[in-house]
């Protein structure tokens, strides 16, 4: 079964676009897949099947600027002028809406990327609502972003929020191809698999390529911000187990130092987390025809196991 749902974002400017895939078996949970910058939900069919045939109800939208939602309002790559935090209230709204027509059941995040940021955010505020959560291809400390959020703010604050500026985007994210040698599309970092990449880039429903707005970009960076550091993992329920996982040859993890930074910060606070680094993969290990299915079985044991 499937429910295609709307509903307003945080916004107060855009309706949200989300699906509610149900399993044709009894259910015995949930899970909120949450998808990464540029990208949109339907990137991840593969992990949605697999998690239904294993007996979830899988809930997942495109983000503000992403995706279908980006399509239904005519707004691409802007996520509006309510502040960092607003993908996150949209991910909450969306959980109650989820819960109403299915309550009862255990409920897990997943959150990819810039997913997993926002999946660190929600759990600083309601993580008391979960079972467990899964980040995949999160981020320590973000190379650059406390330098490049200074500069996007002065443009912001010049006028120039809704504008793009290549150069203040560049500074921000055009380092991630360093270790991928040559570069032609601008996303190899992503996966070394040229089919995966190509796909990615000729997507319609992708804004890999359109340029994102100074102010969403301002608020990429204060989001980081708000998830750093053992400020951060204080603010997340001791009780709440996570799932730590990565390639050690990804980009926004520093190549598996920032994903151990993030895993410290919760050790230190009295957190349980499991860490799992997979050797030789870049920053899609969904979406590795070798590995993706030992990437989401292990995801579905870290799940199952909490049951």
């Amino acid at each position: 079964m499937l429910h295609e749902v709307s509903f307003p974002s945080y916004n107060q400017r855009d309706q949200v676009q989300g699906w509610i895939y149900v399993p044709a078996m009894k259910p015995k949970g949930i899970v909120q897949l949450i998808h990464g910058f540029g990208e949109h939900s339907r990137r991840y069919l593969h992990m949605i099947v697999k998690f239904m045939d294993a007996g979830y109800i899988v809930a997942a939208d495109d983000h503000v600027g992403h995706g279908k939602t980006a399509m239904v309002n005519g707004v691409w790559s802007d996520w509006g002028d309510k502040g960092p935090h607003t993908m996150m209230e949209d991910e909450h709204t969306f959980k109650q809406l989820v819960c109403e027509k299915y309550p009862g059941l255990p409920y897990f995040l997943f959150g990819h990327s810039m997913g997993s940021f926002i999946a660190r955010d929600y759990i600083a505020t309601y993580g008391e609502d979960l079972t467990g959560v899964t980040i995949c291809g999160t981020a320590g400390y973000f190379r650059g972003a406390a330098e490049a959020g200074e500069k996007l703010k002065a443009a912001v604050e010049a006028g120039k929020g809704t504008e793009a500026d290549p150069e203040l985007t560049g500074a921000l994210l055009g380092w991630m191809g360093e270790r991928c040698g040559e570069i032609t599309l601008g996303n190899e970092w992503i996966c070394s698999d040229p089919y995966v990449q190509k796909d990615h880039a000729e997507d319609p429903f992708d804004a890999f390529t359109r340029p994102t707005s100074n102010r969403s970009l301002y608020d990429f960076t204060q989001m980081m911000l708000c998830i750093q550091g053992t400020q951060w993992a204080e603010k997340v329920p001791k009780t709440l187990p996570i799932y730590n996982i990565a390639g050690d040859q990804d980009p926004v993890g520093e190549y598996g130092k920032g994903v151990y930074e993030v895993s410290n910060w919760l050790y230190d606070t009295g957190h349980k987390v499991t860490t799992k680094l997979y050797s030789g993969y870049r920053h899609e290990i969904h979406n590795y025809s070798d590995l993706k299915d030992e990437v989401e079985a292990g995801i579905l044991a870290f799940m199952d196991g909490l049951l």
